[in-house]
């Protein structure tokens, strides 16, 4: 069995572009990957053509081989846009292998762990207590979820002093527990918004009394000892990783004991092989694994099969293929804003859906266990999209 071809699509997943990339072989089988959308986005076809000649030929269930090779030819550490092609690919050889031997991908890893993969859905941005209750019914109702995350603020940090920030956020989290069903857990983001480890471990500490489910990256991931300093001085469960982009950066957040959690994205670090190193680093160091998983049904599907197989697993993140940006908001700067339903990433005509709050697996079906719909690739629709950076009243910016 030989690499034949590399195809490349640029779809769109609600508002946001997404580039699905397809491998196939000599003798008729196709592996599927998705790139993460750093952006720019229109950056990373050229990127895969380029890539691709180092690994046409080449037999692709030599994953590990590849992988390294494609790592070697770099020569520098290879940054976002060439981990996100990377990552792509190696979920191509992952699928492509396990459809060889007409098995899930699971099955390559050692199989099954657990039977089925929790998740907790995004309610963005920090709608009303009542408003937020709503939602988390809706989607308890419909699908099961009973975990869930938010955004701690509620007021303009930038305007406004921090400690009426904390406060806010505070009460914030207090009204939900009195408004919401007590086996609701509920994960703040802060987005890395936090410039100072002070002022992370102020609003850290303000939500802890209501049992957060995890405060997520309240600052930036570049000095990764000062997330040592962040972990020790607060009291609730820190969750970070989503910005780090190979198992060396999270071996040095682990050693200096920088969170409880690790959130490394699929997508972003070089795909399942990096993964699984950078999640064995952690099972050494008591640390669980929440993968980051703002993307499409696809790269659902190759988080699944990591979630399924990996012993230190804790939740995934989810977005349901149909809907609003997230499950809640428009990514205004309005917290009550109306979901817009009718958008959705169409590209997966069988996407993993959740019952009772969990993704099944399919041990029938071999790869991914997705099919996808050549029709809606077959069309590009690209969209363009870019992050809102926020000003400060002196008209500086700040992170977004």
């Amino acid at each position: 069995m030989k690499i034949d071809r590399l195809r490349a699509f640029m779809s769109r997943d609600k508002d946001r572009p997404r580039l699905i990339i397809a491998i196939d072989t000599d003798d008729g089988l196709t592996g599927w990957g998705e790139c993460y959308n750093h952006g720019p986005d229109k950056a990373l076809e050229p990127l895969l053509e380029y890539l691709f000649t180092f690994i046409r030929g080449e037999d692709p269930r030599r994953i590990e081989y590849l992988i390294q090779y494609l790592l070697q030819q770099c020569r520098f550490p290879p940054g976002a846009l060439g981990l996100a092609a990377i990552s792509a690919i190696d979920h191509c050889l992952w699928d492509i292998s396990a459809k060889a031997l007409n098995v899930p991908v699971y099955r390559l890893l050692g199989g099954n762990v657990r039977d089925r993969v929790r998740i907790y859905a995004g309610v963005y941005t920090a709608p009303d207590a009542a408003i937020a209750r709503d939602e988390f019914d809706r989607l308890n109702a419909e699908w099961g979820l009973t975990a869930f995350k938010l955004s701690p603020y509620r007021i303009d940090m930038h305007a406004q002093r921090w400690g009426e920030v904390v406060r806010t956020s505070a009460e914030y989290f207090r009204k939900l527990r009195e408004t919401v069903r007590t086996d609701y857990e509920i994960a703040f983001d802060a987005h890395a918004k936090i410039f100072e480890v002070g002022q992370a471990i102020q609003l850290g500490n303000a939500l802890a009394p209501y049992d957060p489910l995890f405060f997520e990256e309240p600052i930036r991931p570049e000095n990764i000892e000062a997330w040592g300093d962040l972990k020790r001085g607060l009291t609730c469960t820190l969750a970070t990783g989503e910005s780090l982009y190979n198992r060396f950066e999270f071996l040095r957040l682990l050693s200096v004991k920088g969170c409880d959690i690790i959130q490394p994205d699929i997508c972003v670090v070089g795909g399942i092989s990096e993964m699984r190193r950078i999640a064995t680093l952690a099972e050494a160091h008591y640390v669980t694994v929440a993968p980051h998983n703002p993307m499409g049904p696809l790269a659902t599907a190759v988080n699944l099969h990591f979630s399924a197989a990996q012993p230190n697993f804790r939740i995934l993140e989810y977005r349901l293929p149909q809907g609003a940006v997230y499950a809640f908001g428009d990514g205004s700067s309005d917290p009550n804003v109306t979901p817009d339903r009718s958008q959705g990433a169409w590209y997966v005509k069988d996407p993993y859906l959740p019952k009772n709050g969990y993704l099944e697996l399919r041990p029938d079906r071999p790869g991914w266990g997705v099919e996808m719909d050549m029709e809606v690739l077959g069309k590009e629709d690209y969209v363009h999209w870019e992050r809102k950076v926020p000003r400060r009243p002196d008209g500086s910016t700040a992170y977004a």
